[in-house]
Order: structure tokens, then C-alpha cells, then sequence
């Protein structure tokens, strides 16, 4: 039986993800509002991992009255971007605001994500934030509360519960 974050049920009638096959991690659905304080966190990092990049950027190309600079600065920093998010959604599922958090990305069946759903939740995400922000505001009226770019991605963000959990091993 599945429970309301799509990953299965365990006996108590949480949703359970196995961490290990001698372990299992029990997962709940994070709230709404949680969610939107763990993406305040992560722009704050974000924004950090941005200025160093966009430094580095300005050193190596100085002439920034060229007409395919903006363009070029732009389509860096969107690289830039999903090469953090992608490398962490892959690599245990969480960035550092997710493990504060205790939340993590995993697809639909609850197993680690592969690039390719990183890459398509990456960027749903940043075509649902353009919109205004319509693929966040869609959580409000999802069934399962989930993103837009969730939702499309086939993901979910699942609230670790317990102590330390083992990370999710790619099989």
C-alpha cells in the first residue's frame, strides 16, 4: 500500500523508504511551510555559490560591453545552478538546507534520483519560479502537496523522522 507521499507503507501506517536492506527510514510528507523556510535557507546559499561563480565569471571575461555577455553570464549561472542542485539531488538525494531540514528528493518509488529526473525536476523548477512562482503556489492545491516540478518530474520531497538516517544507496 502507498501512502500519501507515493513511497510505501510500512506496518504502522508511515510511509517507510528502505535506507538499506537491514533499514528502513520513516518519511512523512513536509508541510507547505517548511518547505518554503528550507528554500529561503537554500537561496541563501544559492546566492553564495552565485556571487563566487559570477566572480570567477567577470575574471575570465572582461569585456562586459559585448553584446553576447548578459546572454552568456546568464546561461552560466542557470549551469551553474543546476550543476549544484542536479550533483546533490544525485548524489544522497540532499543539499545542506535539505539535511537541516531532514528532507530529501527521491523519485516517486522512493528510489535515489537518476540525472535525468534531476535534470527535468531542475528545470520545471526554474520555468515554475519564472511563472511567478506558479509551480510553487501549485503545492497549495496538489493532493499530495507537492511542486509543480514534483509532480513532473516524477519526485517527491519526503521529511526524514527519526535519528541519523543511513544515506540511500544507488543499487
Amino acid at each position: 500500500m502507498e501512502g500519501r507521499t507515493g513511497a510505501p507503507k510500512d506496518p504502522d501506517g508511515r510511509d517507510s523508504i528502505a535506507a538499506s536492506p537491514s533499514r528502513e527510514v520513516k518519511v512523512s510528507a513536509p508541510g507547505f511551510l517548511r518547505r518554503l523556510m528550507s528554500m529561503v535557507y537554500e537561496s541563501m546559499l544559492l546566492l553564495a555559490i552565485l556571487f563566487i561563480a559570477g566572480f570567477i565569471f567577470h575574471l575570465a571575461f572582461r569585456d562586459t560591453g559585448s553584446i553576447l555577455f548578459r546572454p552568456a553570464f546568464q546561461c552560466y549561472m542557470l549551469l551553474v545552478a543546476g550543476g549544484y542542485f542536479t550533483w546533490f539531488w544525485t548524489h544522497g538525494g540532499q543539499t545542506l538546507p535539505m539535511q537541516t531540514w531532514k528532507f530529501r528528493v527521491v523519485s516517486a518509488d522512493g528510489a535515489p534520483l537518476t540525472l535525468k529526473q534531476a535534470v527535468a525536476r531542475y528545470l520545471f523548477a526554474v520555468i515554475g519560479i519564472f511563472l511567478f512562482g506558479g509551480g510553487i503556489v501549485w503545492a497549495l492545491f496538489d493532493r499530495n502537496r507537492q511542486f509543480l516540478h514534483d509532480r513532473l518530474a516524477g519526485t517527491l520531497i519526503v521529511r526524514l523522522e527519526g535519528g541519523t538516517p543511513l544515506p540511500l544507496a544507488r543499487s
